[in-house]
């Protein structure tokens, strides 16, 4: 059992702590809006390309999650052409595997297409159809799909915008 006397104080020294001020303004999150976005334009080639990894990479440049601003709710991304859409690819068998479902809204208006259909008739729509699946079901989704430009030749008439060429390994 201890002594009262073995009890004893101690004392501790305090530095004086040294108090940087950081500059708040350059730490705080931007918040980009229709007035502040800086949009582009940029051509992909599709020619030799998978459709799933184009379409990733061409969903993820429209919503904008390239670019250091992102914001959710906001058209922050850029105008996309791809160009040579007739010379997509698709692995393994779904070009004649893969069934497209839609409906008329008629009893018996059930219509089933392949990817190999579509191609033959109008190619531009299988890339826009799967770009559409990858960006929101929402009112902004409707509106980001209209910055997608597909033509199935190598042609395009957006010459005047000075679009930037670049490769799926660029984004």
């Amino acid at each position: 059992m201890r002594s009262p006397k073995s009890v004893g104080i101690a004392f501790f020294i305090v530095k004086p702590l040294k108090i940087k001020t950081v500059d708040t303004l350059s730490y705080k999150t931007v918040s980009l809006n229709k007035a502040t976005v800086n949009k582009e334009w940029l051509v992909i080639d599709a020619t030799d390309l998978i459709l799933g990894r184009l379409a990733s990479r061409v969903a993820l440049v429209l919503r904008g999650k390239n670019k250091p601003g992102f914001t959710p709710h906001v058209d922050c991304g850029d105008n996309v052409i791809v160009i040579n859409a007739d010379k997509i690819r698709l692995t393994g068998k779904k070009m004649t595997d893969r069934v497209y479902v839609r409906y008329t809204g008629y009893p018996g208006g059930q219509r089933f297409t392949t990817p190999k259909e579509i191609l033959a008739s109008r190619p531009a729509e299988l890339i826009r159809r799967s770009v559409r699946g990858m960006l929101p079901k929402t009112r902004l989704g409707d509106k980001l799909i209209n910055n997608l430009y597909v033509y199935a030749g190598a042609e395009h008439p957006h010459q005047a915008q000075n679009p930037k060429t670049i490769t799926l390994n660029e984004i």
